[in-house]
C-alpha cells in the first residue's frame, strides 16, 4: 500500500546476504575489535551461534513453571544471533545493536522464538523526534516473512537512546525465520506526532492517518480527527497540507487540489460544510492520488504536514505517497464520522 510493496522488495534484496549467513552451524559474523597482532589489524571475526546448531541443553524448549526435574535444562535467557549487515542493520539513525532468540528442537524440527532486538536510536536533528521503525522477520532465502512496527518516542536532540523490541515468536506457518532486519525508519517532530488515544493534547484533538486503500493505481488515505477535549471543536473546510520528502523538507512540483480533481467515489469529493464536534465526536477527510508514471521522475513522499484548520497546531502523518509523475494530491472536506464508521 502506498508504495510499501516496492519498499519491502528493496529491503528484502538488501538483507538476503545477511540472512544467508545464519543457516549453517559454525557461521561467523564479522565486526569485532581490531587485532593488533594481525598484519592488517583488521576486524577480528566474532563467532555466533546459528539459530538451531544442535541439541545442546541451552537450546531446549522452555520448561514448565516450577522446579526443574534433575537432568533437565534450565529456562534459556536467549541465544545471541548474528547481526544482519548494511542497511538491514542500520539506517537513518537506528541500529540493531544486538539480536537474540530462543530455539527449540533440532534439524528440520528446529524453531526460533522469543525474538528480541536491541535498538539504538540516535537523533541527529536539533529537535526532539519520535521514530517509527519497521522491522522485517527474514527467512534464510532473504524474503520477509512478516513485518512489525515499533515506536520510540521523544528522543532528545543530539542524544542516543536504547530500546528493546520484543518481537515475540514468528508466524507458525510459512518459512522459518532466521533473522531480523530494519526495513524502514520514519521520524516526525515529537510535538507533531500523530495520536489516536492517550493524553489529550493542548489543541484538544487527536489526529492520525489510517493505512488507506489502493485499487488499480488509485490511492486513498483518511485523516481522522477526534475531539478529545472538553469544549466543542469547529471545522469548516479542508485540512491544509504540506507534502514533505524523506529529508522532511517541502517538495516542489506537487500540487494539492480538491479531491474530485483526482477521482470520484473515494470520499474525497464534496463541498465543505461547517462542522461542530462535541467532546468524543470524530471527523475525517480523505486524501487521494494516483501512482501513474509517464515521462519524468516518480515522486515518493513519506510525510504530510497537516493543519486541521487555520491556527491549529500541525501534525505530521506518514501516508507514504507514491505520486508517480502526476504531481497531484487530492484532499477532501472534513466530514463528520458516523458512529459505526
Amino acid at each position: 500500500m502506498n508504495g510499501a510493496g516496492r519498499g519491502a522488495a528493496a529491503a528484502v534484496a538488501t538483507v538476503t546476504a545477511a540472512a544467508l549467513v545464519l543457516t549453517g552451524c559454525g557461521d561467523r559474523q564479522s565486526g569485532g575489535r581490531a587485532d593488533a597482532s594481525r598484519p592488517d589489524a583488521g576486524p577480528r571475526p566474532v563467532t555466533a551461534d546459528p539459530p538451531c546448531p544442535s541439541a545442546l541443553s541451552r537450546h531446549a524448549a522452555d520448561p514448565a513453571d516450577g522446579p526443574s526435574p534433575a537432568g533437565t535444562a534450565p529456562k534459556p535467557s536467549g541465544t545471541p544471533l548474528p547481526l544482519p549487515a548494511g542497511t538491514a542493520a542500520a539506517q537513518d539513525g537506528v541500529r540493531i545493536a544486538d539480536l537474540s532468540g530462543r530455539t527449540s528442537g533440532t534439524g528440520e524440527d528446529c524453531a526460533l522464538g522469543g525474538l528480541s532486538a536491541g535498538l539504538t536510536v540516535t537523533n541527529h536533528t536539533g529537535t526532539a523526534m519520535t521514530y517509527t521503525v519497521t522491522l522485517a522477520l527474514v527467512s534464510a532465502d532473504g524474503s520477509a516473512v512478516d513485518t512489525l512496527e515499533r515506536t520510540v518516542t521523544a528522543v532528545p536532540p543530539g542524544r542516543t537512546v536504547r530500546n528493546t523490541a520484543d518481537l515475540g515468536s514468528p508466524p507458525a506457518r510459512g518459512p522459518a525465520v532466521t533473522s531480523v532486519a530494519i526495513e524502514k525508519v520514519r521520524s516526525v517532530p515529537a510535538d507533531e506526532a500523530p495520536s489516536t488515544s492517550g493524553t489529550c493534547l493542548a489543541s484538544g484533538m487527536h489526529l492520525a492517518a489510517d493505512r488507506g486503500d489502493a485499487a488499480m493505481g488509485l490511492r486513498a488515505v483518511s485523516l481522522h480527527l477526534e475531539n478529545c477535549g472538553t469544549r466543542a471543536y469547529t471545522l469548516n473546510g479542508r485540512p491544509t497540507l504540506r507534502v514533505l520528502g524523506t529529508d522532511h523538507e517541502p517538495l516542489t512540483g506537487v500540487r494539492v487540489v480538491h479531491g474530485e480533481e483526482v477521482a470520484t467515489g473515494t470520499g474525497a469529493e464534496g463541498r465543505p460544510l461547517p462542522l461542530t464536534l462535541r467532546p468524543g465526536e470524530r471527523a475525517y477527510a480523505v486524501l487521494t492520488w494516483r501512482d501513474t508514471t509517464t515521462d519524468g521522475t516518480p515522486v515518493n513522499a513519506p510525510y504530510v504536514r497537516v493543519w486541521a484548520k487555520p491556527g491549529a497546531p500541525p501534525v505530521t502523518v506518514t501516508p507514504e505517497l507514491d505520486l508517480g509523475t502526476t504531481g497531484r494530491l487530492g484532499v477532501g472536506p472534513w466530514k463528520k464520522e458516523d458512529t459505526g464508521r
